[in-house]
This record gives structure tokens, C-alpha cells and sequence, in this order.
């Protein structure tokens, strides 16, 4: 008997593709051939304090720093876990997961103990300036930086397909997280106005970049002037417009709103990143990569690290309290969010990875502080360097024996003790016991014995992470809360480098592809932030890295 077996083939086919279909539906997303996001975006605020987050969040809106925190994951507890606490070292640290002990960059500069020469942390003598900037300006790279950066390792781990490029106003912020494989660093040159690079990592500029030059953008902000975004009745969250903790711009007798930027044109173009239209700048900037340079157009992941440098200006100038600070950050948190806003719409919302740090926070101006009955001080530190080789000539008959107090560490003249043959030991002994005399000195350790110092534990593991014996100073100066290296107690404006909360207490907040929403209160450190986005991209750390992932944060 003959069958007709076509009825059964089909419903075999029926079935089996079926099956299929179900099967490929139920597939993780993680197996289908995206494991890692299609875009990173590194976002550092040069000097922004962690509790900025929280001392204008209800002035913010939905789309910036309060997208992160609602849609993100906020470790609240985030330190800087070294000294000092400034931009070279907060930047090579977030993006190596390491420490100056090991990074190498253990200041913006610092003195070469074996000659005693300068270094400035992204100096390079053997490059030159590519695009229409000063010569000086562009002889940068990152050959200071001894170990690798997460943009470095993801390079490695794509077989050099994805494109890293770092943008920031200084050149510091933008090279040490582009780290030395970055396809591009570019830099503002407050010379001539225009963002250029350096021979390191081209020839020339991209056309694109030439382009955006062309269009004057920083003439064109500065002639807006500046004036608060809000009625200035509204900055409640600051002191008065007018009081002698601010410094002024040049030409203007008060520190007061209105800003009249379009008058200061004829002093130069670097103005600008003394104003909020640094951030816009900086930002108009990284959206042009991103359309120009096609980052997260494709399944390769492009890493993109801004720093955004302005807020350090500003708050340098006028200090934390200011109505200056606090409208450069709703107008920054309105510049984030027309950013983010482009990430969704050109990478796709959920296709990239956001972070949010510092590179450090900021004291309080001592005068502001001993105003309002809290106790506070400056370290006159050129003074008290004249005063020390002044004690040292009288003890050792040499001149200028100590060479520097930067960065809170005695450096000694090593060639000029050794020419002299002095006892180095002799030296640091007596400098101590001087230093310790000092107002304002809560420990003077020196940096050889510092295991067995008198000093609070976490104090000691501090200046272990920030001594490099060829790169740092012998002697560690910690100064008691509230006070820092100055000049007057009522000079102007507000600085760091310190590691008391005020300066080392810094946001981390992760967003997007691969975190979770939350936050945690548990204790973490700057150097956490490199495993925990190395772990995201499935990449191996850096190799100098020390840190440990947010494990909470991650999906």
C-alpha cells in the first residue's frame, strides 16, 4: 500500500520550527552576542564635593545629576585613599585602579628626588603641539604614568578595535585617563582658544576638530556674559553675593554677579574655564567626538573619558559657598542632561555605561569657617620653607638644603647634600622636630619610618599609597582638619590636598548598561572604580590596579 507521508514532513517542519523560534527567544541577552556595552562614559568634576549631590538636588532637574542617583547605582561612602588629594593623581588613580606608590603620579608635579628637578605629571619635552596652540601647550603625553589604564586594557582586550578618546580642559584630566593607547587626548589652550592635542597620538587634527575650532565657540559664550540662571534671591544654599572669602576677576572691584565676560576678551580666551561655559564647552566638545568619531556606532565598545574642569576654576576662585559654585552646577546638571539625552537618543538608552567621580573635593575657606565659629587655619608653607633652611644653615652651614614643601612632603637637595657630605638622617631629624612646632602641624612623619609612626592607622595606609620614593618628598606634613597650605588665613576662594573628608570624600555613581539602581552606604575607595568598570566590560583590570569591584552595582 503506498503512503502519502507529505502531511507528516510537514508537520515535522511545523513543529521544528517551532521549537526553534521558542528556543532563540529564550536565549539570555548576555549569550547573543553582546557582552558589553556599545559605549563607556567616563565623567570626572574637577573639585566637586560628594555632598553637591545632595546640597542642590532639589534644584536640579530630572535629566542630570538626578537621573544618575535615581536610575543609578550612588556609593555614598566613596574616599580618596592616598595623599595628596589633587587633579593629576585623582584622575591617573580613578582610571588605574591604583595609587601614586604605584601609578607614579603622586602630584600635578613634583621633584625628582635623584636631581631635583621639576616634573609636571603629563610633561613630555619629546612631543609637540598638534592643532593652533602655544608650543609649551601641547609638549604632553602620558609617558609619567607607569602603569596601565582601564582605556588601555579595553584596547588590549579588543585587539586595539575600540576607540578610546579623552577630552578635558586641562591636559592632565584628558591624557591621564586616555592612558598610552588613546586613539586621542585633546586639551583646551587657553592661548589661542582652541582644543589641541599633541604628536603622541597624531599628526594633525582630525578635520572635524579644525572645523569645530573654526566656529569660535568659547567668543561666543564668553560674549553672553555670565549671570545666575535662576533670580539670585533663589541661591539659598550660599553666602551673599559680596563677601571677602571670593577672589574677583580682573578688572571687576567686587566678586558680584553680573559676570561681564564679553569686557574681558582683550585679556585672553583662557577666562573662559573660570566660568560655567567651560562645561558646556567641554561637553559640546564630546558630543561632536561621539557623532564625528562614530563611538558606540557598533558592537566594539569605545570608551569616551571626559573631565570636566571648570568647577575646579570656579571653586578655586570663589570656594564652595559661593552663588558662583553653586550655579555652575545647575548649569552643569542642565548640560548633563542635554548630554544624556543625546547618549539616548545616538547610542541608544541602555546601550552605554555612565560613571560619575572626582578627581577630589574641596575645603571649606578657613576665613568662612572661623567666621562662623569653627576652627580653621593656613599652613603658610613659603614661609615656614624659608624659615626651615634658614634653622638648617644654622645647624649644617649649607644653603637651601630643603628644596620643597608641595604636596604636604619636605623634599631635600640630595646633590647638594651629597656634594657637602652631609648627614641626610641628621637633616630629617631636625627638620622634624621643626616642623612639629609648627601651628596648624597635627604629625610630621618621615616617609622612611612610617610603619612605626604615632599616627591613626588609616592616616598611615594613606601616605604609604601616596609615596614613591623617586618621585615624592622624605618628610609627610599632616595638617589638622580645616586647614591647608596658603598663604593668609583670609586669602580668597578655597582649595585641597589634604585627606580629611572635606577634600577626599568624592561621588561615584554608576549608570546604565550592566548596573543596578541603588546605592550603599558601605565604606569604598577611588580605586574601586576601575575593577568595578573593568568587570562590566569583561576586561582584566589594570595592571597596577588595587581596587575591588562594587559588586553591588553590578547586574
Amino acid at each position: 500500500m503506498k503512503i502519502n507521508i507529505l502531511p507528516l514532513i510537514i508537520f515535522i517542519l511545523a513543529v521544528s520550527t517551532s521549537y526553534s523560534q521558542q528556543t532563540k527567544v529564550q536565549i539570555p541577552a548576555k549569550s547573543t552576542g553582546l557582552p558589553r556595552p556599545k559605549l563607556v562614559v567616563g565623567l570626572m568634576v574637577d573639585q566637586m564635593r560628594w555632598d553637591y549631590l545632595y546640597r542642590f538636588y532639589e534644584r536640579y532637574g530630572s535629566g542630570g545629576f538626578k537621573r544618575m542617583l535615581n536610575e543609578g547605582f550612588s556609593c555614598e561612602n566613596a574616599y580618596i585613599n592616598y595623599i595628596p588629594s589633587v587633579t593629576g593623581i585623582g584622575h591617573a588613580t580613578v582610571y588605574t585602579g591604583s595609587v601614586p606608590a604605584i601609578h607614579g603620579i603622586t602630584g600635578n608635579d613634583w621633584i625628582i628626588q635623584a636631581t631635583g628637578e621639576d616634573m609636571y605629571c603629563a610633561a613630555d619635552s619629546t612631543v609637540s603641539t598638534v592643532g593652533i596652540g602655544s608650543a609649551s601647550a601641547g609638549q604632553m603625553s602620558p609617558k609619567n604614568l607607569l602603569v596601565t589604564s582601564m582605556t588601555d586594557e579595553l584596547k588590549l582586550a579588543t585587539n586595539f578595535k575600540s576607540k578610546v578618546i579623552a577630552i578635558a580642559s586641562k591636559d592632565r584630566g584628558s591624557i591621564l585617563p586616555g592612558g598610552h593607547s588613546a586613539n586621542a587626548a585633546y586639551w583646551y589652550d587657553g592661548s589661542t582658544g582652541n582644543w589641541i592635542s599633541s604628536t603622541y597620538y597624531m599628526k594633525q587634527l582630525p578635520e572635524w576638530l579644525t572645523k569645530f575650532n573654526e566656529q569660535k565657540y568659547p567668543e561666543k559664550y564668553l560674549k553672553q556674559d555670565w549671570n545666575t540662571l535662576y533670580p539670585i534671591e533663589t541661591y539659598i544654599q550660599s553666602t551673599k553675593d559680596d563677601v571677602p572669602y571670593e577672589g574677583k576677576f580682573p578688572g571687576m572691584s567686587t566678586p558680584t554677579f553680573p559676570i561681564k565676560t564679553s569686557e574681558m576678551l582683550n585679556r585672553g580666551l583662557g577666562i573662559l574655564t573660570s566660568t560655567p561655559y567651560g562645561s558646556s564647552l567641554t561637553l559640546d566638545l564630546a558630543k561632536a567626538a561621539i557623532e564625528n568619531e562614530a563611538l558606540g556606532a557598533d558592537a566594539i565598545t569605545d570608551f569616551l573619558a571626559i573631565s570636566v574642569s571648570s568647577p575646579d576654576y570656579v571653586g578655586h576662585q570663589f570656594g564652595p559657598n559661593s552663588i558662583e559654585v553653586e550655579d555652575t552646577y545647575l548649569r552643569l546638571d542642565r548640560d548633563l542632561s542635554v548630554f544624556f539625552s543625546y547618549l539616548d537618543t545616538k547610542v541608544g538608552k541602555g546601550n552605554y555605561t555612565v560613571f560619575l567621580t572626582a578627581d577630589h573635593a574641596v575645603q571649606h575657606n578657613a576665613g568662612f569657617l572661623n567666621d562662623n565659629k569653627i576652627k580653621a587655619g593656613v599652613f603658610p608653607s613659603s614661609t615656614i620653607l624659608k624659615e626651615l633652611n634658614n634653622q638648617l644653615e644654622t645647624k649644617f652651614k649649607v644653603k637651601n638644603i630643603a628644596l620643597s614643601l608641595s604636596n604636604y612632603a619636605v623634599s631635600f637637595n640630595n646633590e647638594l647634600i651629597a656634594a657637602n657630605k652631609l648627614n641626610e638622617e641628621l637633616i630629617k631629624q631636625y627638620s622634624v622636630e621643626f616642623l612639629k612646632k609648627q601651628d596648624g602641624i597635627a604629625f610630621v612623619v618621615d616617609l622612611s619610618n612610617v610603619q612605626n609612626a604615632t599616627i591613626p592607622q588609616v592616616y598611615k595606609e594613606k601616605i604609604i599609597n601616596g609615596y614613591h620614593p623617586e618621585r615624592s618628598g622624605v618628610i609627610q606634613i599632616v595638617l589638622e582638619p580645616a586647614w591647608y597650605s596658603g598663604s593668609s588665613p583670609r586669602s580668597t576662594g578655597a582649595t585641597h590636598g589634604t585627606m580629611n573628608p572635606a577634600d577626599v570624600h568624592i561621588p561615584m555613581v554608576f549608570m546604565g548598561w550592566g548596573i543596578k539602581q541603588g546605592e550603599s552606604n558601605q565604606s569604598y575607595n577611588m580605586t574601586d572604580i576601575a575593577p568595578t568598570i573593568s568587570g562590566i566590560l569583561r576586561i582584566q583590570e589594570p595592571n597596577g590596579n588595587i581596587g575591588k569591584a562594587v559588586n553591588e552595582a553590578i547586574k
